[in-house]
């Protein structure tokens, strides 16, 4: 896995965590935030690196489902943008426009 797929996978399971089975988590944060590998956690959990293997693939495929669906980070994204060319070039109504569009 490349280091831009990392990172997707690590934003998205700061936004959609929660929403995975208790397994498809453990194992997902053990190998993209604490860098565990498939083998590692297989042996914390006592199943084989297959099983971990399947569990993390099934999980980033929802976390992925659940961005497309939902959108919170792309959202995120928009308003950052948003904010950024606002802080270059200020004025009330762009700052309204923001506003209104997001809330």
């Amino acid at each position: 896995m490349e280091l831009n797929e990392m990172l997707e996978v690590s934003i998205l399971l700061d936004y959609y965590k929660n929403l995975l089975s208790d397994r498809q988590k453990e194992y997902l944060l053990e190998h993209f935030e604490d860098d565990f590998s498939l083998s590692e956690i297989g042996k914390r959990h006592n199943v084989s690196r297959q099983a971990v293997y399947d569990n993390i693939k099934r999980g980033i495929k929802i976390l992925r489902d659940y961005e497309e669906k939902i959108g919170f980070h792309k959202r995120d994204m928009e308003l950052l943008s948003d904010l950024e060319e606002l802080k270059k070039n200020f004025t009330k109504k762009k700052l309204e426009e923001i506003i209104e569009k997001n809330f």
